[in-house]
């Protein structure tokens, strides 16, 4: 079809870069220009923050701001970039200051497209703040542009990184982020990060400002027996979990499962702390691992073995898990990473749940027993 035809040309193109490119299409970058947008932005600063600390805070200001400040590494700095490390000003004014966050040992806390240039190109206003090797530093944007040069203001107590950003009325139909759903998220991370700190503090309301705190010392067992509560069963106090590294996916697995009186299934699947709605290879491997290990023991109780591979589905009723990957290389279906699909990952999480389950059955034998014949009776039901 011809330019002619259509009316349209090469010098009807309209080339844009950099934050311009950004603030034109912020939908592009920030997934929406409504609350989902805002919280990208948020996810965007604390996922930096959490790859770099192992405690770190949030707070949603009474003017309508997001202040995050982390511990930080000795590595960090607002100017003075260097390949691996690049410096936060470098960040801020640059889409490719860089590569994008990857690897096992990466907690992706929302989906990362520009990092802290997006983040500067649609806010208003942004300072950044770090503290290393004695000095304080600072600088502020106005929409994404650098108001001066950065600067020392004094002496440091500490080290760290503070990064305060007011997402642009000119750009979002909402500045109000929701405290509940930054909250559920940062939970989740907690869970899925081993130590990890954080917190939320919400100075928004009048009268006192809420505050919710996370660490989960236990990981994926916290998640899980969580997860149980909230249905209102009795907590199993025997969580049933194990962290293993494999290096035939390239990386590690922490799964935390358990039988309650809950006749509801719960099997949450995470990729680098990424939630996985559509399963994938890493449920798959864990369902199969479930599976085999209940049909050996059943088989070496005689438990009517040739009723569960025909009801495979029916051998997860009543139990509650959390399976989390960190892979060097996830390699995902479809555009929304919803679903896993290494295929190395199923054989590998299915060989080691098969293996951990197996050995807790012979260690737990009474407790091995009700779950057997728990799914027997569930089988005879249906």
């Amino acid at each position: 079809m011809s330019g002619e035809g259509t009316g349209y040309d090469a010098a009807r193109i309209e080339v844009l870069e950099g934050r311009e490119a950004v603030r034109k299409r912020p939908g592009m970058w920030a997934g929406s220009v409504g609350e989902r947008g805002l919280h990208h932005l948020v996810f965007e600063v604390v996922g930096r923050a959490v790859n770099r600390s192992g405690s770190v805070d949030v707070t949603l200001t009474s003017d309508g701001g997001v202040r995050v400040t982390d511990e930080g590494s000795r590595r960090a700095r607002v100017a003075t970039a260097d390949t691996d490390d690049p410096a936060v000003e470098a960040q801020l004014t640059s889409l490719h200051a860089g590569s994008e966050p990857s690897g096992r040992h990466i907690a992706a806390v929302g989906d990362h497209i520009g990092g802290l240039f997006v983040v500067n190109a649609l806010s208003s206003r942004l300072t950044a703040e770090v503290q290393r090797d004695g000095v304080r530093e600072i600088q502020e944007y106005e929409r994404g542009v650098a108001v001066a040069p950065p600067a020392a203001i004094g002496a440091a107590t500490g080290s760290g990184t503070t990064i305060a950003f007011w997402p642009d009325t000119e750009i979002f139909e909402t500045t109000w982020c929701s405290f509940t759903v930054l909250a559920e998220r940062f939970r989740q991370v907690a869970f899925l990060n081993r130590g990890l700190r954080i917190s939320l503090t919400d100075e928004r309301p009048a009268g006192e400002a809420r505050m919710v705190r996370f660490r989960f010392p236990e990981g994926a067992r916290d998640f899980v027996a969580t997860l149980d509560a909230e249905t209102g069963s009795a907590i199993d106090p025997d969580v049933i979990g194990f962290e293993r590294e494999e290096p035939k996916m390239a990386g590690t697995m922490e799964v935390a499962l358990l039988w309650s009186g809950s006749g509801e299934e719960r099997i949450r699947g995470f990729v680098n702390s990424r939630a996985t709605p559509q399963g994938g290879t890493h449920v798959e491997g864990f369902r199969d691992g479930v599976a085999a290990a209940i049909t050996a023991y059943g088989r070496k109780r005689g438990a009517l073995v040739a009723y569960f591979e025909p009801y495979a589905d029916l051998l997860g009723e009543g139990l509650t898990a959390v399976v989390s990957v960190k892979l060097d290389h996830p390699e995902f279906l479809g555009a929304t990473r919803g679903l896993l699909g290494n295929p190395e990952v199923r054989g590998c999480v299915g060989e080691a749940v098969r293996d951990h389950l197996g050995t807790w059955f012979e260690d737990h034998p009474e407790r091995a027993a009700e779950i057997v014949d728990r799914i027997v009776r569930v089988i005879h039901q249906d």
